[in-house]
């Protein structure tokens, strides 16, 4: 298709193929087809509301809503009167709702609650240009659809036709895993670019049969972008809010594939495996699960024995299948961004049957700038450039990326643009990797994030981290050791692992932190990390804090990424007596 923007692809389906199903919307108890002919009427008239209602094109419109299919229509009918969409993500705080609505200067915005609202009202008296302010939950889609009921469709189209590559989508803020958040200028080219390379990438996953239920928050990129190629490739999308929603949901939805974060992988897995625990098969499972990894790495060295592949298929009969239930039982692959996934996840997954296609980029490259094919998977990298994307190291490895989908630049910050993008179109990513003869890039850790300690030794904390959180009892890690003699680690527990050992142990969960049996538990944790460390990369210390880290508490993003310099804060004293007790 010949695409000048982002609503081209809504009408062009609608119009050469109006009934298939390109949406399913959970109706109480079960899920109802949204055709392409119905999500482009529902778009255009929303779009006319927004019309009749004084949008402008440039205008920005915030959107404060949780992942449901309405999120979905209201940012292309944004885009269809040639405004910008600004996603603020649904537990934001006030003070963050507060600056970004007076940093992006939006004009109109639409909430999803009534608590949200009222949020909104309040900080109206702060914003200046917010005029007009819309919530879900008060039927404001509804009568926003009725105020455009008498829009000239001459007009509406026009308005549609307008918007070029060149023209602005979005003001997409960063996480600010590592400063304040920054808006990141995505413009309908951008979204197009990433769109179709992905697809092309992706062909044998982005096809017109497959499906794939979303439940990321939709102002994360990742999800944003996925969103927009599956729109484009028509493929059936589903929205559910959150984790908990999408466990329930994926046996029904029964998605091709699944979009998550690393962390989601391992929180599927560990609950499939505590399940399996609690039937009393918990050391088949495991046993199967060492199966399933050693496989996956005698792939990749050309060599299955025949004892390995008699276990292998043993524990497809036994095992595999039950662990592919638990994403839905028709999932053929993952894709994985937003933090590194990790070798022991990887071959996982692909040992069960369900390779995890990892990529690698930023908001401000509107998400993925590498990606893993089905057909080049390599495990311990994030794949290699998208087409039209180059990627190179600096001389300081930093990884730097020109292409397409870079942004033009952060909103109303020339300043910070040029640190971040030079004169060429290179864009600073602030990761350190490395680029093997083949062009896949592996990503060994963020600039700001390296811990060098007393010695000089420069270590990433990232694989140190991810292979502590292979423990079923651990949710969170991180590592600590910069200017000091020797690494440390925070540990969170996983709740649901934490509520089973101590049941099994007649213990308060509230007692786990002090146990003597719970540390040596975590001990032997650690020492296998150590095991394939260096002795400056060993862990000598850890502490085990009494609540896990999360996003409502601040520790996390969204995407759930670790707010360091927030934990390192909170838990300076816990810190401090990792080196001095």
């Amino acid at each position: 298709m010949d695409l000048r923007n982002l609503t081209d692809a809504v009408v062009q389906h609608a119009e050469r193929r109006p009934d298939k199903v390109a949406f399913r919307v959970r109706d109480v108890d079960e899920w109802t087809g949204v055709t392409s002919r119905q999500f482009a009427e529902r778009v255009r008239r929303v779009a006319a509301g927004l019309l009749a209602q004084g949008v402008r094109p440039g205008d920005r419109v915030a959107l404060m809503c949780s992942t449901r299919f309405e999120w979905t229509v209201i940012d292309y009918a944004v885009w269809w009167v040639g405004a910008v969409s600004v996603p603020i993500y649904a537990n934001a705080s006030a003070e963050q709702v507060r600056s970004i609505l007076s940093d992006s200067g939006c004009s109109a915005a639409m909430v999803e609650t009534e608590q949200q609202h009222a949020l909104f009202s309040e900080i109206r008296g702060d914003v200046a240009s917010l005029e007009r302010l819309w919530c879900l939950a008060n039927d404001g889609l509804e009568a926003l659809e009725q105020s455009g009921e008498t829009v000239d469709a001459a007009e509406l189209e026009a308005r549609r036709r307008d918007a070029t590559h060149d023209s602005l989508a979005s003001i997409v803020y960063t996480s600010g895993t590592t400063g304040a958040p920054r808006g990141c200028r995505l413009t309908h080219g951008n979204f197009l670019a990433e769109a179709a390379s992905t697809r092309q990438v992706l062909a044998d996953v982005f096809t017109d049969q497959a499906s794939t239920l979303l439940f990321l928050p939709l102002p994360h990129i990742f999800a944003r972008v996925v969103q927009v190629a599956a729109v484009g490739a028509q493929v059936t999308l589903g929205h559910r809010n959150g984790l908990g929603e999408l466990a329930r949901e994926l046996p029904h939805f029964r998605p091709t594939f699944l979009l998550a974060v690393p962390r989601v992988f391992e929180q599927l897995y560990n609950s499939a495996a505590q399940h399996a625990a609690a039937d009393g098969h918990g050391r088949r499972f495991q046993q199967a699960s060492a199966t399933a990894i050693a496989f996956s790495r005698a792939l990749d060295n050309g060599r299955v024995g025949p004892v390995l592949r008699a276990r292998h298929l043993l524990f497809e009969r036994l095992v595999y299948p039950s662990l592919r239930e638990t994403l839905g039982g028709s999932c053929q692959y993952g894709i994985s961004g937003g933090a590194p996934l990790g070798d022991r996840l990887a071959h996982l997954y692909r040992g069960i049957g369900i390779p995890v296609l990892e990529g690698y980029g930023l908001t401000e490259t509107t998400a993925a700038a590498t990606l893993t094919s089905p057909a080049t998977i390599k495990i311990g990298s994030v794949g290699q450039p998208l087409p039209g994307t180059t990627v190179r190291v600096a001389s300081d490895g930093e990884l730097m990326v020109r292409g397409p989908q870079v942004m033009s630049g952060y909103w109303e910050d020339p300043d910070g643009t040029a640190e971040v993008l030079d004169p060429d179109g290179w864009f600073r990513t602030g990761d350190v990797g490395e680029i093997d003869d083949e062009g896949f890039v592996r990503v060994t850790g963020r600039k700001q994030e390296i811990l060098v300690t007393a010695s000089g030794k420069v270590i990433s904390p990232e694989p140190l981290e991810d292979r502590l959180r292979a423990h079923s009892l651990v949710s969170q890690a991180m590592v600590v050791g910069d200017g000091r003699p020797y690494l440390a680690a925070l540990i969170t527990l996983d709740r649901e692992a934490a509520a089973a050992w101590a049941e099994e142990h007649h213990l308060a969960v509230r007692q786990l932190p002090g146990d003597d049996a719970l540390r040596a538990e975590l001990q032997s944790a650690v020492d296998a990390v150590n095991e394939s460390a260096s002795p400056a990369e060993s862990i000598r210390a850890f502490q085990v804090l009494e609540r896990d880290w999360t996003e409502a508490g601040g520790e996390l993003t969204a995407s759930l990424k670790l707010r360091r310099d927030i934990v390192a804060r909170r838990q300076h004293r816990e810190i401090e007596r990792l080196f001095t007790s």
